[in-house]
């Protein structure tokens, strides 16, 4: 089985070390000083207090990866349509593209059925470029729920979390979905497969619709986002809002909202991923995570009042970093 990981940086460092430790053939692809240290070194996972280190092969250019049996893509959002032309070079006939990104996939209404069936979303799939380059037929659906971090180049640190829930969009169990799930349990990693796997999605799409935009414009944490009145009323009715979405599109949610809000407080004293980009410079999965609910809920005639507004300040505090590159323009 050849597997290669497009964005090996935490989550996708962490998956490739694992999956290094199984008979399958790991491609790692990566660039600037975290590939040449892997190159060098190899990659070293921190976890549990063992280090562990692998040698994959690590490269920049896909091409010299070739045709894979599975593509796992582990970028932000943003950066995906940027290097589809670059992942041609990995895409065979029956090759499987596993979206381990966070928020509303391109290939959302891919065997969805209804009305909608073949929507394109333009917020996280500007163009087109992903539904037509990669094609959602190749697509399998990942909810990425670990939490890890690039050390310095070379290392990955694991923080907590195993678990990367799999499905296909149309919510079969095929021989791919079975085979993928099969190595990722082999390498150490839980990978239950799910029939309604946008379930799945929402339930964490849930949090970070609200919770990682409220963060960056108070910069607090989750215990204080969550406790604090002010902020968990507007988490709460941006959550809401979300819900109604989603619902409408057919999504169950299988807690209630206070429920989930209080398990965010529970995380304690954690910054949010957007807070941690916007505090280093680094681009805001902005439109993912919030602009595609509202593109999601004008298709379903759903309004999103706090939504919006939240959107609205988010976008303009990350412009004035200059942390908000548009899918089109992501490098």
């Amino acid at each position: 089985m050849k597997i290669a990981i497009y964005g090996a940086g935490a989550i996708g460092g962490f998956m490739g070390a694992r999956l290094a430790t199984t008979d399958a053939e790991v491609t790692l692809i990566a660039r600037g000083p975290h590939l040449e240290a892997m190159q060098q070194n190899g990659l070293k996972l921190v976890q549990d207090g063992e280090d562990l280190v692998v040698h994959p092969k690590a490269v920049e250019d896909p091409a010299e990866a070739g045709p894979q049996d599975y593509v796992i893509v582990t970028l932000k959002a943003h950066s995906v349509p940027h290097v589809v032309d670059d992942m041609q070079a990995l895409l065979g006939p029956d090759t499987a593209v596993v979206t381990a990104v966070n928020g509303v996939p391109w290939w959302y209404f891919h065997n969805h059925g209804g009305g909608l069936e073949g929507t394109r979303i333009e917020s996280v799939d500007p163009g087109g470029v992903q539904w037509d380059g990669i094609g959602p037929e190749r697509a399998i659906g990942c909810v990425v729920y670990p939490a890890a971090e690039v050390a310095e180049p070379g290392v990955i640190e694991h923080i907590s979390g195993d678990r990367f829930t799999l499905g296909e969009p149309g919510g079969e169990k095929t021989g791919r979905l079975e085979a993928l799930a099969g190595v990722m349990i082999a390498a150490g990693m839980k990978a239950p497969v799910r029939p309604k796997i946008r379930d799945d999605i929402w339930v964490k799409l849930w949090g970070n619709l609200s919770f990682n935009p409220i963060s960056a414009l108070t910069h607090e944490t989750l215990d204080v986002i969550a406790t604090e009145p002010g902020s968990r009323a507007v988490a709460r009715a941006m959550m809401l809002e979300g819900q109604a979405v989603g619902e409408a599109l057919g999504v169950r949610f299988p807690i209630d909202v206070e429920k989930r809000i209080d398990g965010a407080a529970g995380v304690g004293a954690h910054k949010t991923s957007m807070l941690q980009d916007l505090e280093r410079g680094r681009a805001m999965e902005i439109d993912a995570l919030v602009t595609a609910v509202q593109e999601l809920g004008r298709l379903v005639e759903v309004p999103t009042p706090t939504i919006d507004t939240v959107l609205a300040l988010v976008v303009q505090r990350a412009r004035e970093a200059g942390c908000y590159p548009k899918a089109e323009d992501a490098t």
